[in-house]
């Protein structure tokens, strides 16, 4: 009660200094973390309504008494407070808003515009590069397998700039029909930009006009007895029917829109997203955001559009399942962010329609498929619990593995599973940075992980009221990992902490593996136990993040190790070095004149590099 009272008076406090206007507050707990952030109309009034402990539901109630201070931020209209608030929910993820946690940028199609001969290529990340994007896609493999059908259709080149350039032959590409060749002039350069037109054409949803042109080159070429030239034509005709069969809708009024549905069950809920651009289905992805139980769809769904869009490009037309909370405020905020007019519709009937109970079909499957993957985990972690002699079910497990080669490049891996499955967005890798760490000594390695570790975790929350504390920390190894690992915790006052390790069983066989827990003997479970799967399941997922890590430090310390050693040689100008020979043992290998022509590098720093790769000649 004292907490709320304190949290009703920081509120009460910062309401005598706010105007009427619109803006964004944030709600704050005593580690400066922010619990929620709102937008509102007039913050007064908005802001107010926080002290009326009788008209808050207890999730509210739960946020004031944890609140300490508050951040307010006055906008000139209340559009401009939604984009804000978008913005500042995705960089802070406060726990009290609804929160889209898996939210990776999506691939496009990429046909450049920065080169003689352009090239057709998946990209994702930052669109900075010159040439036209086409997408989003849904997945990486959508991505692929468009591509893989453009090539066949249009025979563009999907390979680099610097290996276009190092060609002298056709490559394999050419041989199976998916590329013109033109890095060795078997087409000419007007060709195949004739090519690169057609593909542009057909990408912007001018498919009818690229097909009528190869069925008349087709039966022009027959005509004149060129069936090998025919059967290009056919093959790339077919290549076409193949990308339509799979993506055409043809529904008029849908050339580039998002479908959005959403389904609720046990307290969950699912969006599908389904991504139509010119007149073509680019994929589908489920969405689970997080939220409070009591919120029901139409805020849930509201929240989730107004935080999918902050970082995306808008579509013309969005169409929902679900009428929006703020639905024109929405709109006129996704306007003002497009810069051209973006409608939000709830189809009622006809093609629309179909296409949203489409959706909400795909939503209602992939929810149940998470209900009972989810009751299966919760299943799997309570066992766990019982077989580790844990007080309760663990919400939150870390897994840690070390890997390193004869002690080269050695890093350390933390991987997170709870009841939702794996928590990727808080596995953490650990590059081992103690010098007396050496020749592969994965006790010394294993402590110093623990330790960074729980040294971070207790200086960002002493009191340990956080969720990012783990109910049970797993080993990957023996005996002597444990006894690292309890050392590392005993020394942090940590010894609470539930701990064990799993060691492979003799010759690694897996299905052997034995269990060592603090203070017991070791055990093993049966060779056919879902347990001992699960288990396996968390070690195994561990280890490749390990050697991810380690695999991605050592290709570092090789490219550093050649170019990094060079006098003037910063990370701009190892960029162009890479860009312009593809390699850097290109770089070691190129003479000066070579060199100098390398867009950044000046005749003296050529001369350095020149020097530093050639001492003995």
């Amino acid at each position: 009660m004292r907490g709320l009272a304190h949290g009703v008076a920081v509120i009460a406090e910062t309401v005598k200094t706010l105007a009427a206007g619109p803006g964004v507050y944030r709600m704050l707990n005593r580690r400066g973390d922010a619990l929620y952030v709102g937008k509102a109309r007039n913050l007064k009034r908005r802001v107010t309504a926080y002290t009326q402990m009788a008209k808050l539901p207890r999730r509210l109630q739960r946020m004031v008494a944890e609140t300490v201070a508050m951040e307010v931020v006055e906008t000139h209209t209340e559009v401009e407070a939604l984009l804000l608030e978008s913005n500042l929910i995705k960089r802070f993820m406060p726990r009290y808003n609804v929160l889209l946690r898996d939210d990776k940028s999506f691939p496009y199609i990429l046909l450049t515009d920065d080169h003689a001969v352009p090239q057709i290529t998946k990209h994702r990340g930052a669109q900075e590069r010159e040439g036209d994007y086409f997408g989003p896609f849904a997945s990486a493999g959508a991505v692929n397998r468009t591509i893989t059908a453009l090539e066949r259709a249009f025979l563009l080149r999907s390979c680099s700039d610097a290996v276009y350039a190092a060609r002298t032959r056709p490559c394999l590409m050419y041989q199976i029909k998916r590329c013109s060749a033109p890095c060795v002039d078997r087409i000419s350069a007007a060709d195949y930009l004739d090519l690169v037109r057609q593909a542009r054409a057909f990408l912007t949803g001018r498919s009818q006009d690229v097909q009528q042109q190869l069925a008349g080159a087709m039966e022009a070429a027959a005509a004149k007895l060129d069936y090998e030239g025919a059967a290009v034509f056919r093959d790339r005709i077919r290549a076409l029917a193949h990308i339509q069969s799979h993506q055409d809708i043809n529904i008029e009024g849908v050339d580039n829109a998002d479908v959005i549905a959403a389904h609720e069950e046990g307290g969950q809920i699912c969006i599908q997203v389904f991504f139509f651009r010119a007149g073509r289905n680019y994929g589908n992805r489920a969405y689970f955001p997080s939220h409070d139980k009591s919120l029901g769809v139409r805020a849930v769904l509201s929240a989730f559009v107004a935080q999918f869009y902050e970082n995306k490009p808008v579509p013309k037309a969005i169409l929902v399942s679900h009428a929006l909370a703020e639905e024109e405020l929405l709109t006129e905020a996704l306007t003002v962010k497009a810069e051209r007019k973006v409608q939000i519709l709830q189809p009622r009937r006809g093609a629309k329609r179909k296409l949203i109970d489409n959706a909400l079909h795909n939503a209602r499957e992939a929810l149940a498929r998470r209900l009972a993957e989810s009751s299966s985990q919760r299943r799997l972690l309570e066992r766990l619990g019982e077989a580790f002699g844990l007080e309760t079910t663990p919400e939150r497990i870390e897994i840690y593995d070390n890997s390193h080669i004869q002690g080269s490049e050695p890093y350390g891996g933390m991987v997170v599973a709870g009841p939702e499955g794996f928590v990727k967005n808080a596995y953490r890798k650990f590059r081992i940075k103690d010098p007396n760490t050496v020749g592969g000594d994965d006790y010394a390695m294993m402590r110093e992980v623990l330790t960074r570790r729980f040294k971070r975790a207790l200086k960002e929350d002493p009191e340990r009221s956080g969720e990012s504390w783990p109910d049970l920390v797993l080993l990957d190894g023996g005996l002597g990992q444990l006894n690292a690992g309890v050392e590392v915790l005993a020394d942090l006052g940590l010894g609470d902490l539930a701990i064990a390790a799993i060691a492979k069983g003799p010759d690694r066989d897996a299905g052997r593996e034995r269990i060592f827990v603090p203070g017991k003997p070791s055990f093993m479970l049966q060779p056919r136990d879902p347990l001992l799967y699960f288990i396996q399941r968390l070690r195994d997922e561990a280890h490749r993040f390990a050697i991810g890590s380690h695999r991605a430090g050592r290709a570092k310390a090789r490219l550093r190790s050649v170019l990094d050693e060079v006098p003037g040689i910063g990370a701009k100008r190892k960029k162009a070095l890479l860009l312009h020979f593809g390699a850097a043992k290109a770089v070691a290998r190129a003479g000066l004149a070579d060199l100098e022509a390398v867009e950044g590098i000046s005749k003296a720093v050529a001369r350095k590099i020149y020097d530093h790769f050639h001492k003995e000649s």
